[in-house]
């Protein structure tokens, strides 16, 4: 499966000070993350925007070349961002989140098919990976203890299950 260039990496929820500065909820790491890049993108990423930014508590304050007014900043709430993946880059073993969507999750050990990646949850100590089993889903915890390996290319993760994970074991 062909890795998506452009990725969803906040969204405009409101303004900041009267010159035009961007709150940016994002749906990256952290705040930080995002205020490193130096553009961004709209339109799925087929609008460049070059970006100033910083982060602010939860948020981060963009300023985009060419919005100076508050009136023109508001006019873009709403608004989903972009990053180009080839900006950022990932330490090992760490992924995007839309590259782990749709991994078939499987058994290291036995092979078995325990269903597909649905969906990820980030919580304090460690992510959630929800997986769909077809007839319910299975919250994974994503600790190394758990995931032996991800393989985006093959489009598969391989876990060894704690004990109790699913509802078949004994």
């Amino acid at each position: 499966m062909p890795k998506k260039r452009y990725l969803e990496a906040g969204q405009v929820v409101g303004t900041h000070g009267i010159r035009g500065e961007l709150r940016v909820q994002p749906w990256c790491d952290s705040p930080e993350v995002l205020a490193s890049l130096k553009t961004l993108y709209f339109d799925e990423g087929r609008t460049p925007l070059r970006v100033k930014s910083r982060p602010h508590k939860n948020v981060t304050l963009i300023q985009l070349e060419g919005v100076d007014t508050v009136q023109d900043a508001a006019a873009l709430r709403g608004r989903i961002l972009y990053l180009d993946r080839g900006d950022l880059k990932l330490p090992e073993g760490q992924y995007f989140i839309q590259d782990l969507i749709g991994l078939s999750v499987v058994d290291a050990d036995t092979g078995e098919t325990y269903g597909t990646l649905s969906e990820v949850s980030p919580t304090g100590a460690n992510d959630v990976y929800h997986v769909d089993r077809g007839d319910g889903e299975v919250l994974i915890p994503a600790i190394a203890d758990v995931v032996v390996d991800t393989d985006l290319d093959a489009g598969v993760m391989r876990i060894r299950p704690i004990k109790g994970l699913f509802d078949d074991e004994n």
